[in-house]
């Protein structure tokens, strides 16, 4: 692979002329990033595809090949990435032999009729079962009772599929038996994979068994059923008691739960169904507290995320468990009102929540940001409109706890940046923070080169002086030349002229 050449393939600020040198030049890993570029256009894309045929899937995709350029009998994939736009191509590509194309045929919409029909009734299960997964209700209806367990499979996770189909396949109520699975199409009924199977090539589940009846993918039919919103409610609560935990698992994601199912998923057993549950809308009040209190950290986190979690609840959380960085459902739901309450509470758990908004009103704002506790100064660090000396004042006060939220603030100053990165105790977050900041300095970009991991940021970063990014591009690690200096818009129109071979 030429990293450089990549490289300049992606450069926004490569010039036309120097574009079509380019694609006189390309290989496929060339071309692959040449297909990508905004500012391709149509003739470009034309001579491209002419001359490495790979790219042009990746060219069609882009909606930069027309109907007019594709040979779809010569490049079927080609027409299969323009979305087989022409009623013949899709008749054609639905007859050929290598099954991987009529199984791509088969999730796009709008097929016509008789080209559903040849789908439906392929030989091959995997292009039928793909056509069942995407289909209208009409042809889902039809499917839900192919003779192949794979197919009622895709069915059941189609949520295109009307709704008393999607209860009878978690009976099977009104269906005929399935006659065929996966797993009996190449292994003798009855049959038990053994978990601990010491065949090299076996791609079967753990869990694959049949003994006739394909009860392994009878129970993934009915897994998908329960997982798909579509399936009316009352179908699905049923499961609340089975004994399968895949079952319980998938039923306690529903947003549709009554209150009594709800009740009985937190006291199940599995902690990961009781964390799937926690972070349901659909449980009360009552529950939420009593899941506030569950042993496990998993549990508490989750229910943490619960857009209804009450604010009491939520601050009692955060101050006990690991709840993560991003800002919270709850919190940027929440009023102004409540978002003054929280900033005034006496818990620094509450005000650290509601830092981590970045719409916070001004007074609110500042006076997080002179917060007396670091975890605070923290959330509210990389707030827009903090000034350089409240800027400085915190990292003065907090040091190096606050070094990389500081640099991460949009409206840090090139000077500050500068400093950061001077800072004796910087760390290698604040390093690649800075490395991607548009407020960025030479000198700052400069520091950053040194540590590893920002070096590949600061690398593509516009206030790189060019001399440094060209130096860059004999660099002895691939990414920096590769996803950063030689895509870097600065690098001068002479030395991009000069890495392009001419033929």
């Amino acid at each position: 692979m030429n990293h450089v050449l990549c490289g300049l393939a992606a450069n926004v600020s490569l010039p036309s002329e120097l574009v079509d040198r380019l694609i006189a030049v390309a290989d496929a890993e060339i071309a692959a990033d040449l297909a990508h570029r905004g500012d391709l256009s149509h003739a470009q894309a034309v001579v491209l595809a002419s001359r490495v045929g790979e790219s042009a899937v990746s060219l069609a995709y882009a909606g930069l090949l027309t109907a007019a350029d594709v040979d779809p009998e010569t490049q079927p994939d080609v027409a299969l990435a323009t979305r087989a736009r022409r009623p013949e191509w899709a008749r054609l590509i639905a007859e050929d032999p290598a099954v991987e194309r009529p199984e791509k045929l088969a999730d796009c919409s709008g097929l016509p009729i008789d080209v559903v029909e040849m789908l439906a009734t392929d030989s091959n299960v995997q292009v039928v079962a793909e056509l069942a997964l995407w289909t209208t209700p009409q042809t889902a209806t039809r499917l839900a009772a192919h003779p192949h367990a794979e197919v009622r499979r895709a069915v059941a996770a189609n949520e295109a599929t009307p709704p008393a189909v999607l209860a009878a396949l978690l009976t099977g109520e009104g269906l005929p038996p399935a006659q065929q699975c996966l797993l009996c199409d190449r292994e003798e009924a009855p049959f038990v994979h053994d978990p601990q199977c010491s065949r090299l090539d076996c791609d079967l589940p753990s869990s694959a068994s049949c003994d006739g009846s394909h009860e392994s993918t009878r129970h993934d039919i009915q897994q998908m059923a329960i997982r798909n919103p579509a399936t009316p409610t009352e179908a699905v609560v049923g499961f609340v008691e089975h004994p399968s935990l895949l079952l319980r698992w998938a039923l306690a994601g529903r947003s549709d739960l009554p209150s009594e199912v709800c009740a009985r998923f937190a006291v199940d057993s599995n902690p990961g169904v009781r964390a799937d549950l926690a972070e349901n809308p659909a449980i009360d009040g009552a529950l939420i507290r009593a899941l506030a209190a569950d042993r496990d950290h998993e549990v508490r986190r989750r229910l943490a995320h619960n857009p209804l979690v009450p604010l009491d609840v939520l601050t009692d959380l955060a101050s006990a468990t690991r709840v993560g960085a991003p800002l919270l459902p709850r919190i940027a739901s929440a009023s102004p009102d409540e978002v003054e309450e929280l900033a005034e509470s006496p818990n620094p758990a509450a005000r650290m929540l509601v830092a981590q908004r970045r719409d916070l009103p001004f007074a609110i704002r500042d006076g997080l940001a002179a917060d007396s506790d670091a975890k605070v100064a923290r959330s509210i660090a990389p707030h827009p409109g903090l000034t350089e000396g409240q800027l400085r004042t915190m990292l003065d006060r907090y040091g190096v706890r606050v070094v990389a939220k500081v640099a991460a603030n949009p409206d840090a100053t090139p000077a500050l940046l500068e400093d950061l990165a001077q800072h004796e105790r910087s760390v290698q977050k604040a390093f690649r923070e800075i490395a991607r900041h548009r407020n960025a300095s030479a000198p700052a970009l400069l520091a950053c080169l040194a540590d590893a991991q920002a070096r590949r940021i600061a690398a593509s970063h516009a206030a790189l002086p060019p001399p440094i990014v060209e130096g860059l591009l004999t660099d002895a690690d691939w990414q920096v030349v590769v996803e950063a200096a030689a895509a870097n818009p600065s690098l001068p129109l002479a030395a991009m002229s000069d890495l392009i071979p001419r033929l």
